[in-house]
């Protein structure tokens, strides 16, 4: 494929994927993730003919005009995109696929000093939120999604949604509603993902264990109960005081009131669209 087609190709998936952009030349004038990337390519160029030292040079002056710090080692496949851009890492040995997407802040790292594969691997259509970090040789299967701020320290399969510190899967719940999930993938769809991970519906697995357990306690809380007042009835002096039930509903209200405070935040100034 020729530059100029490489270019076009470019423009039409940031076109598709930043509903902010408006323009082929405000898109190649304005958008430092996109310049970030060709000067990448060229410096990968140098890098694959041994002329590393001029390679690392083009690196550090992309570094420096554009925020994106991508060493000229990196494999990058096409339809990449960097949206903002501003305080990406992307080591030597990252291998990126085909149309996958970084938002800014996003550190694709190694956790040895050893030569040889250190860094993470990207298959085709892989999203990584804001502020994420995804460290160490693992793969993150094709059309995994990274939650903003989430720390990756295991490789994850493919069409998975990883959230938290360390990242864990997000499983589906059983309960959920076709509906429901139907909306959800219509949503996914029409704005790519949740990078931020502000949404009210931005499943937790953690709370979710959480909320689990406070089932658990709420179901023995009872039980115990039960035997309380049956050795009360056969003249037993025992749980003279009541315990202090656990009211589940409470964690969950307030859970929804900052879920609600942090999207009326999103509907006034929206970062994404």
């Amino acid at each position: 494929m020729g530059v100029i087609s490489r270019l076009k190709e470019d423009i039409a998936s940031i076109y598709h994927r930043d509903p902010a952009a408006r323009s082929a030349i405000e898109i190649l004038l304005n958008y430092p993730g996109m310049h970030a990337i060709w000067l990448h390519r060229i410096s990968h160029k140098l890098w694959k003919r041994d002329w590393r030292f001029l390679a690392r040079c083009l690196s550090t002056f992309s570094r420096w005009l554009t925020g994106v710090e991508i060493h000229p080692g990196a494999t990058i496949g096409r339809r990449f995109f960097i949206d903002h851009g501003m305080g990406i890492v992307i080591g030597e040995t990252a291998d990126i696929g085909d149309d996958c997407t970084l938002y800014h802040g996003v550190t694709l790292g190694g956790t040895s000093w050893n030569a040889g594969k250190r860094h993470p691997t990207l298959e085709n259509n892989v999203v990584v939120g804001a502020g994420a970090k995804i460290l160490g040789p693992i793969t993150m299967g094709e059309g995994s999604r990274v939650g903003s701020n989430s720390v990756v320290v295991k490789s994850v399969p493919a069409n998975t949604t990883v959230v938290g510190i360390p990242g864990r899967a997000v499983a589906t719940p059983s309960s959920q509603s076709k509906e429901t999930t139907e909306r959800r993938s219509a949503m996914a769809k029409k704005y790519g993902f949740d990078a931020y991970a502000v949404s009210p519906e931005n499943p937790d697995p953690v709370a979710n264990a959480i909320g689990q357990m406070l089932d658990h306690m709420h179901l023995m809380d009872s039980k115990v109960q039960e035997l309380c007042s049956e050795l009360q009835r056969l003249g037993g002096n025992v749980c003279t005081e009541k315990l202090p039930q656990l009211d589940v509903g409470e964690f969950s209200e307030a859970e929804a009131a900052a879920a609600e405070k942090r999207q009326n935040a999103i509907d006034e100034f929206d970062p994404i669209i």
